[in-house]
Parts: structure tokens; C-alpha cells; sequence
């Protein structure tokens, strides 16, 4: 995975977005393999994109970050996934990644009630279809804070 990495970006890569499309991924691997990639293409940004097929979505985008990964694909309600890997389930879900995110003191400068709002519409659009996530089912909690850039 690095040395592809580094052979895009020598090929003019603006950014490197590494994708754990099946949810392999677990915290540990991608905290390796992030930290590799990011100082072997320096200073390109990079971006991850993970699903939570196996409950394990979030705690990888936290490995990323911690290995300096400031970027992330997500869907609302989790919506997506793979038809090449049965089995595999949806993105990380969008309303839960900002929530984590905001916990962990980062500006998202997203607004967590309108996402989880948003999800309720599209929800009554695809009444069929799957849907993922906890804060939509739990709430937010009431210690919750929304950013400052996020109110405005």
C-alpha cells in the first residue's frame, strides 16, 4: 500500500485517500499503515474511507487521526457499501464521524442536528433501505456542546 502511495504521488497525486472498503481494517493496522503512508508521501494530504462492517468504522477513523489523518469519507445514515465483497455494510455514517469528531475537540464546522434532521427525511424517501447509526437511534447526549463554527 505505501509504495503505491508513493507512486501516485510522483505521478501528481493532490491527495491519498486509502480505503478499507470491505472493513478489514482494525485499529491497530490502520494506525501502522496511516503513519507509514503519511511519511512516505509528505506533504500530500491524506484522506481515509472506512466502513463499519465490522463494528469498527469509528475506532479506525480515531487510529487515523491519531496517526495526523485530518480527512474522511463518510455517508449519511451509513448509507452505501460494496456489491464486490458480500457482506460488507455501509460507510462509516456521517451524524456519528462529526460526533466523534466534535467530541474529540475538532472543528467540523458540520452541524450534527441538521445531519441527524436530514437523515429523517431521506429515511422517509427510502423506506426500504438500511440505515446505521447512534446517534440518530440514541440522541445526542446533553453534555453535548456544538462548536462555535458549527452555530453560526
Amino acid at each position: 500500500m505505501v509504495e503505491i502511495a508513493v507512486r501516485l504521488a510522483g505521478m501528481g497525486a493532490d491527495e491519498i485517500i486509502v480505503a478499507d472498503t470491505v472493513g478489514y481494517g482494525d485499529p491497530g493496522q490502520v494506525r501502522r499503515l496511516m503513519g507509514a503512508v503519511i511519511a512516505a508521501v509528505r506533504p500530500l494530504p491524506v484522506a481515509c474511507h472506512f466502513h463499519d462492517t465490522r463494528g469498527l468504522g469509528l475506532a479506525n477513523v480515531t487510529a487515523a487521526l491519531d496517526a495526523g489523518v485530518r480527512a474522511f469519507d463518510a455517508s449519511l445514515a451509513g448509507l452505501g457499501g460494496c456489491p464486490f465483497a458480500p457482506g460488507a455494510t455501509g460507510n462509516i455514517d456521517t451524524e456519528d464521524t462529526v460526533f466523534l469528531l466534535e467530541q474529540l475537540g475538532f472543528d467540523t464546522g458540520a452541524d450534527v442536528e441538521r445531519l441527524v434532521a436530514l437523515r429523517r427525511e431521506v429515511e422517509s424517501w427510502l423506506p426500504g433501505e438500511r440505515f446505521s447509526g447512534a446517534i440518530a437511534r440514541a440522541g445526542l447526549p446533553k453534555t453535548f456542546r456544538v462548536s462555535a463554527s458549527a452555530a453560526a
